[in-house]
């Protein structure tokens, strides 16, 4: 760790003051949650919680312990994504692993999973579930964990995005979740039908993924990320191709981004899908269109 000049150099690095200047230094260049990010990699490095990063405040760091924090720390000046520093993301309360392979779940997307449990509870004892774009697997498992007498299977086009939703399942106890690397539809079994499709596709316009903030353009998978000119190159396929997958009185759940709800439901009308609602995010911004089958 590099000592600031205005401190003697012979003071302890304590907890406390690890954190004081890590967050300084983290807002100094625009981290918006310096000082949890800095909690949360020291934590990491220690092995405790933030509950104990408080009561144990005084206690100096080791020699080794300062450097795999400083090693953290400049990787997180860089920008790289907190998520992929700690290695793990949770998502509807149960803890992920991401890496950059995959997309870091937003709890924005916790809305989709909301959507697609309320719109199958009819069936819920035995819905057939597909979700596209899985990255992580985190819509797939966490339908797979709180319908545990369904059946899941998760699909998308990245074999890395594959090993890592598998490894998700493994860990949480998804018995009933597989996965599958295929585009979209492309390559599923024939004759598959499904009471539920869900999909977080890439919708990003390619024009725009310069733009984002250092942390996703730098780091996070650009195939899950841009989706064509206006974004909703891949939504348009799979709202297209989902008819002829989904059962009667199916159900298709879409992510989109802010502002592309309404063009989204009017996809979904021309498709002949009936019962189209908007869903907001945390944020109050319209996140997920829904619809069904006659």
């Amino acid at each position: 760790m590099t000592k600031p000049d205005v401190e003697p150099q012979n003071e302890a690095w304590t907890i406390r003051r690890v954190i004081t200047w890590a967050s300084g230094d983290l807002k100094k260049r625009g981290a918006s949650s310096a000082r949890l990010d800095a909690e949360l990699l020291l934590g990491k490095v220690l092995g405790i919680d933030r509950v104990g990063l408080l009561i144990d405040a005084d206690r100096p760091l080791d020699k080794a312990e300062l450097a795999a924090y400083r090693d953290l720390h400049q990787r997180r000046r860089a920008g790289e994504p907190v998520a992929y520093l700690l290695g793990v993301r949770e998502f509807y309360g149960r803890p992920f692993r991401v890496d950059p392979r995959v997309l870091i779940p937003r709890p924005d997307t916790e809305i989709l999973v909301e959507v697609g449990l309320a719109r199958t509870r009819r069936i819920a004892l035995a819905a057939r579930v597909l979700d596209l774009c899985t990255g992580s697997g985190c819509v797939a498992i966490s339908l797979a964990c709180e319908r545990p007498t369904s059946r899941v299977l998760g699909v998308d086009i990245s074999a890395g995005a594959l090993a890592v939703a598998r490894e998700n399942a493994l860990r949480l106890g998804a018995v009933n979740a597989g996965f599958l690397r295929a585009d979209l539809f492309a390559g599923l079994p024939p004759g598959l039908r499904f009471d539920l499709i869900t999909a977080n596709p890439p919708y990003i316009p390619d024009g725009d993924v310069g733009s984002l903030q250092v942390d996703i353009r730098g780091y996070e998978p650009h195939l899950a990320l841009a989706g064509g000119a206006d974004g909703l190159d891949v939504t348009r396929r799979l709202v297209a191709g989902a008819p002829a997958l989904l059962a009667g009185g199916g159900v298709l759940a879409v992510e989109v981004e802010a502002g592309k709800a309404g063009a989204v439901a009017e996809l979904f009308a021309r498709a002949g899908f009936r019962d189209v609602v908007k869903s907001l995010d945390y944020g109050g911004h319209e996140r997920v269109v829904a619809g069904a089958l006659p």
